[in-house]
């Protein structure tokens, strides 16, 4: 694909991430009785090497103790310290352009898995994809972990063959904690740097994985939102999400590329759960 078609795909990607945090944000609020998400737009002010914004929504309720599903489009220039991180950046001179959506939903009850899903597209010199979803239960159930990933299965086996395997392997790898030297939760999908023959096909495989993941995840959240719990299986939770912070604090790529782009901290730290333990 040329780099003028390549330009054109970024805005179809904006249109279509902004129109899945909209359906997204719908379904989780159905399972809410009165709870809705809150919106926060931001943007870059005028003078800063950084241009455009977001919209940042999270929700606190009854089923989902916090959960936030953000979109942002910005453009403009790395830090020079930041300018070996990307492929294409030197080519650029440091301009990028940078479009996507990401969410991390921690639930109340600890029998309903935390989701994190992210989908991104990004554009220095050379044009790529990013993103995938994994699930972090702290009661793993079988039924659960096989229907998450036979949806996200399907998504990369209209994509290319050995697509899933390739990528739930990524998974796998990524969200490790080596400090831990244990497994982030029951994994999923992820993938970096997708830039094949075809951006058109590489794009329509990445809406298939959200597609994907509004089908299935509400699902699982429906088999078990009424599950019973005590005090004992919350402190468990609670134990849970300590290991999501360190992970998310020292080795995801989202976060980092946020403090990087000197993007809107309320945004990529949205990630956190509102209570934890050690």
């Amino acid at each position: 694909m040329s780099g003028a078609e390549a330009v054109t795909l970024v805005p179809a990607a904006a249109a279509y991430f902004r129109d899945l945090q909209t359906k997204i944000c719908a379904a989780f609020e159905a399972f809410e009785s009165s709870a809705r998400f809150e919106e926060r737009a931001w943007r870059k002010p005028d003078g800063h090497r950084l241009s455009g914004g977001g919209q940042s929504r999270v929700m606190r309720g009854e089923v989902f103790e916090k959960v936030g599903v953000n979109f942002s489009h910005v453009w403009g220039s790395f830090a020079p310290g930041a300018r070996q991180q990307l492929p294409g950046v030197e080519e650029s001179a440091g301009r990028f352009v940078a479009c996507g959506i990401s969410l991390v939903a921690h639930m109340v009850n600890p029998y309903v898995p935390t989701v994190h899903m992210n989908l991104r597209i990004l554009s220095t010199s050379r044009t790529w994809f990013g993103g995938g979803a994994d699930l972090t239960p702290t009661f793993p159930f079988p039924e659960d972990t096989t229907e998450f990933h036979a949806a996200l299965q399907q998504a990369c086996d209209g994509y290319r063959p050995e697509a899933y395997r390739e990528f739930k392997e990524w998974c796998d790898r990524y969200f490790y904690l080596p400090h831990r030297q244990e497994p982030r939760g029951v994994g999923g999908i992820f993938f970096d740097e997708l830039s094949s023959a075809s951006l058109e096909a590489d794009f329509a495989f990445v809406q298939r994985v959200g597609e994907a993941f509004v089908a299935v995840y509400p699902r699982i959240v429906a088999r078990r939102s009424a599950h019973p719990y005590d005090e004992s299986a919350r402190e468990q939770l609670l134990y849970k999400r300590g290991r999501y912070v360190e992970f998310n604090l020292v080795y995801d790529r989202g976060t980092k590329f946020g403090f990087q782009t000197d993007a809107d901290p309320e945004a990529y730290l949205m990630s956190l759960p509102p209570l934890v333990r050690w």
